[in-house]
């Protein structure tokens, strides 16, 4: 669920400020809802963000940085017919009415198995099928266009705004902690070939954002703790 907003005042606050008005956007929590489509009941998850977010993000839909509304991992059958997962997910986000640009991900992985954790006001939450899993660097070729998709998908939020450079820069600090916490499972792999991710922060607005979100820096160590926790006991769960 998405938690209410906290309190500005009384205790540190987990939000972050917009500007230089004291407005703190509260932590964001995945919802699961279920549909039906032909006859399948199917399941997924959704953050309602709402105005003054970005994200960062590999999404088949709403992919690359910019100002997003809401987040959807959606989960669809094995041997995934159809051509157009864009669209697809857009379809979805209209039957949940939601409202705005947003950022769509997919996966045939069981989307009710999601795991959290959180770290210090950054919340990473998982999902992931690995049956078909390896290296990243092999000697394939490779190929074009979309892949059926499986997935280890990635969504994490943070309390404070970053730079763009940040916002890469946490793309890159989750990836390292899913590889981290897939060797640590026994897993001889790097994940998967359809693997997401997306990290959401607030908006700068006219600041300049956290500079850095590298593993060593605050708030990358935060994620990359986040995200190997919720990484580690999903693909525990499948070992």
């Amino acid at each position: 669920m998405i938690d209410a907003p906290l309190p500005t005042a009384g205790r540190p606050s987990r939000g972050c400020a917009i500007g230089s008005a004291d407005i703190f956007l509260p932590r964001q929590r995945g919802e699961l809802l279920t549909r039906q489509e032909d006859g399948l009941g199917l399941h997924h998850l959704v953050w309602r963000l709402g105005p003054g977010w970005r994200v960062c993000s590999s999404a088949v839909l709403g992919g690359g940085i910019g100002p997003r509304a809401w987040i959807l991992n959606a989960q669809v059958p094995g041997g995934y017919p159809r051509l157009d997962p864009d669209r697809h997910l857009a379809e979805i986000a209209v039957a949940e009415a939601l409202d705005g640009p947003g950022a769509g991900l997919m996966t045939a992985a069981d989307v009710t198995a999601y795991t959290v954790a959180d770290d210090g006001g950054v919340s990473a939450t998982v999902t992931s099928g690995l049956g078909v899993r390896g290296w990243a660097a092999t000697p394939a070729p490779g190929a074009d266009g979309a892949l059926p998709p499986g997935t280890v998908n990635i969504v994490v939020t943070l309390p404070v705004a970053l730079s763009d450079a940040a916002l890469v820069n946490a793309v890159a600090t989750a990836t390292e902690a899913k590889v981290q916490a897939l060797v640590d499972a026994g897993l001889d792999c790097s994940g998967t070939p359809t693997d997401a991710v997306c990290v959401a922060a607030p908006d700068p607005g006219e600041q300049a954002g956290e500079p850095f979100a590298g593993p060593r820096s605050r708030w990358g160590a935060r994620l990359a703790r986040a995200v190997h926790r919720a990484t580690l006991e999903s693909a525990l769960r499948q070992s």
